[in-house]
């Protein structure tokens, strides 16, 4: 491998699983992926790092897949923030510069960000991101890049996100004890949006929701500006839990049904289908039809809807999506849920892919909405990077590919589709009633 390639790494801590990613971009631009590894995550609920041990150890698997695949060794990695204690504001800054004759350089933009890293945000908080969306130069408004312009007065608005120090501080602290350095946090929605949307979308309005297992992350783009982002905390984690009480049932089968045999609507689930799930210690399996799963799964989504929709309001974009919503995450493999998102809404509903920026001989195990905010990330990486990306040495040649195997886990229980057995029961009993009809009927006959 060429020393010199482009290489960037990443790392995306989630609720249900934790991925690791390696890549470098190609000559067409693109990013290959060179290796990635996914792994369950049991120490993390709603983005939020609760067990430092067990995310350590997940990490370390993840990282080891990655690093087996690609046979290189992870040193630094662009890391993922979200959860519930994540917040946004909007602020006001401005500069004024020396000379009227001067142009305004990058320097003059980079001390403007700047000093909106010193404004006063409660105790216990820290500013992960500054974000400018507009300009102004001496009263003139609307300036989306300054850079070159002559002015002496140099404004900007600027979209500020904002998290608690403890929840990044224990991000990094487990990825640093599992031996690498964390060259980033980024926050995921940023990151998901890079990877799934397109320039045309940010700029005639969007709204990526981000359906993850914890949390539900939505960012909001109009006229190629960040204008919004939010972290609901509601996932695909209280549907499964949902399931299991309303059933139930163990969670493990529960998060089978949602994903094999669930749907986003009632109205489209099957009626004369049932899902039998084995007994417990040798009792008697459980029968659950198709459409009482749908109506739990209807229902919280619906919930989990009506927060997005209530986000995207509070943005003040909801009339200038005119791209509507795109839909990425674990969450958006949900059957059904574009059509539901839609009517809920009102607006147009896609699934956003990472496809339009990556190539990877695995296209069809990669290209998933899972995936979305791993690639973003590295995507990030890039970005940040630019070309000194091969000076920071996010990546050592130093071990030889081979095959890295996680511990299985506990085997996936069978589950069968059958046909209700009062239905069952109901035409035999009609079948018989009609026999003995025509029995008597034959007899009345003879009589005759």
């Amino acid at each position: 491998m060429n020393p010199k390639e482009k290489i960037v790494a990443a790392i995306d801590i989630g609720t249900t699983k934790i991925v690791a990613i390696i890549g470098k971009k190609n000559e067409n631009g693109k990013i290959e992926i060179l290796g990635y590894g996914n792994t369950k995550s049991t120490g993390v609920k709603r983005g939020v790092v609760l067990n430092i041990e067990q995310t350590v150890i997940a990490i370390r698997q993840a990282a080891d897949l990655a690093e087996a695949q690609a046979g290189l060794k992870i040193t630094d990695a662009y890391v993922g923030i979200a959860g519930q204690h994540i917040r946004s504001m909007r602020n006001r800054g401005y500069i004024n510069r020396d000379s009227y004759d001067a142009e305004i350089s990058k320097e003059d933009v980079q001390a403007l960000v700047d000093d909106m890293f010193k404004i006063p945000i409660d105790v216990g908080e820290e500013i992960i991101h500054v974000l400018p969306q507009s300009y102004v130069v001496d009263n003139e408004t609307g300036v989306k890049n300054p850079v070159g312009m002559f002015g002496k007065r140099l404004e900007a608005n600027f979209h500020i996100v904002i998290g608690q120090t403890a929840a990044a501080n224990n991000i990094k602290k487990c990825v640093n004890r599992a031996g690498i350095n964390v060259k980033k946090l980024i926050l995921e929605p940023l990151a998901s949006s890079d990877a799934v949307l397109t320039e045309d979308e940010k700029e005639i309005g969007v709204a990526l929701v981000d359906i993850g297992g914890g949390t539900t992350d939505v960012a909001v783009f109009y006229d190629g500006i960040i204008r919004h982002t939010a972290v609901i905390p509601f996932g695909g984690n209280i549907v499964t839990q949902d399931i299991k009480q309303g059933c139930n049932i163990l969670e493990r089968y529960a998060e089978q049904l949602k994903l094999k045999y669930g749907s986003s609507l009632a109205d489209k689930a099957q009626e004369n289908k049932v899902v039998s799930i084995p007994g417990i210690n040798g009792r008697p399996p459980k029968e659950i039809s198709f459409k009482n799963l749908a109506h739990i799964i209807q229902s919280r989504m619906e919930e989990i809807i009506a927060q997005v929709y209530f986000e995207i309001e509070a943005s003040g974009m909801s009339q200038y999506l005119g791209a509507g919503i795109v839909l990425t995450g674990g969450g958006a493999l949900l059957k059904n849920l574009n059509q539901l998102v839609a009517f809920k809404t009102g607006l147009d509903v896609r699934t956003g892919l990472p496809s339009q920026n990556i190539q990877s001989d695995k296209m069809e195990e990669v290209n998933q909405p899972t995936f979305a905010t791993s690639f973003g990330l590295i995507l990030n990486g890039f970005n940040e990077k630019g070309d000194n990306c091969a000076e920071a040495k996010i990546m050592v040649p130093k071990m030889e590919k081979k095959q890295v195997t996680v511990p299985d886990n506990e085997p996936e229980p069978v589950v069968m589709e059958v046909e209700p057995v009062e239905k069952k029961q109901s035409k035999k009993k009609i079948s018989n009633l009609f026999d003995k009809l025509g029995e008597f009927f034959e007899v009345d006959d003879q009589q005759m």
